[in-house]
């Protein structure tokens, strides 16, 4: 039997206790005094949160950054500044630290995005903007979105260099061949229909007849989007299906056909078309994998490397008691 191919399936220290206990009770403040009157509590919270609007929240070299850049770039990266916890917050605060780190360095550096990469960029942001996936018109960009285009650029420059070899991919094979025991795949097809009336009728016809009565009742009857390919649903390891489907397809013998299994899409009938027992892939069909696994680690720490020299040699402050939030410290 030949093997299956899966084809479906599944520089940052928060300020004094004291300045952080004033930014929580000015948060307070904000947070619960609203009134629709618009008295001396909504008067109070509203100079609370002009005064913090006007204070720098980083400063990097000779460049000063506030809460309404933050909020920019909050809204630039698809952060719900309003629907997301502190902790949350204070984690896109500490990208947002790096990353104007890194910007004050590309251009230091003198790096510079031309026209092209910019309608580039723009392409990226309105794919997918349309109704149903279709490309939606391009929108001016926010502002300070090339600003993060030019980060990127920097970062690949930085990370240019990293380099895998295959001494490093047999060592993460040898050392994790666990993660590439696939526990045996499965080709499964199925007829789906709407009622049990209507099942039990096709399992009726099913009795007793082979794979080619299975493909064509697939194609004449089921409501499922394979049937076009004759039921053929794809191929499947344990996990990938919902818990009920798995039981009943799973004990299926090769070539043989389930009861009925109900659903909220309606009533199955499954054919397992193929199976493949348990097998460990070999280092060179793990390689690919391994490959984007250990690249996308030591990308991560030549940046993190890299970052953490500009903010040795850089001029920078962060300021967190300025934030329209409370500053949550990460635990790492």
């Amino acid at each position: 039997m030949d093997a299956l191919e899966r084809t479906d399936g599944r520089g940052r220290k928060a300020g004094t206790a004291a300045a952080a206990a004033v930014a929580l009770a000015l948060w307070a403040a904000v947070a619960c005094g609203r009134d629709e009157g618009g008295g001396a509590v909504s008067r109070v919270a509203g100079l609370v949160q002009g005064k913090l609007r006007g204070r720098p929240v980083l400063r990097v070299e000779a460049s000063e950054f506030s809460n309404a850049d933050l909020r920019a770039y909050l809204e630039a990266t698809g952060a719900d500044a309003k629907g997301l916890p502190p902790e949350s917050l204070s984690r896109l605060y500490d990208r947002f630290v790096d990353e104007m780190i890194l910007l004050e360095a590309a251009r230091e550096r003198g790096i510079t995005v031309d026209e092209d990469e910019r309608q580039a960029y723009l392409a990226r942001l309105t794919v997918g903007a349309g109704p149903a996936g279709e490309p939606g018109e391009a929108e001016a960009p926010l502002p300070g979105a090339y600003d993060r285009l030019l980060v990127e650029k920097y970062t690949l420059l930085v990370v240019r260099d990293v380099r895998v070899d295959p001494a490093e991919v047999r060592a993460y094979y040898e050392a994790n061949k666990r993660d590439f025991l696939h526990q045996g795949l499965i080709q499964v097809s199925q007829i789906l229909v709407d009622t049990e009336e209507k099942a039990v009728s096709v399992l009726r016809r099913l009795d007793r007849q082979g794979e080619a009565v299975f493909r064509a009742i697939a194609r004449e009857e089921s409501l499922g989007p394979e049937a076009s390919r004759d039921g053929v649903m794809g191929v499947f390891e344990q996990g990938d299906l919902p818990a009920d489907m798995e039981r009943v397809i799973f004990s299926l013998d090769e070539g043989r056909t389930s009861q009925i299994v109900e659903s909220s899409y309606g009533y199955h009938i499954f054919r397992l078309d193929r199976k493949e027992p348990p097998a460990l892939l070999t280092e060179s069909e793990a390689a690919p994998e391994i490959r984007q696994i250990i690249l996308a680690r030591k990308m991560k720490e030549a940046l993190a490397g890299h970052l953490a020299g500009l903010k040795d040699t850089l001029s920078w402050e962060a300021r967190p008691e300025n934030l329209f939030f409370t500053y949550q410290r990460s635990d790492e």
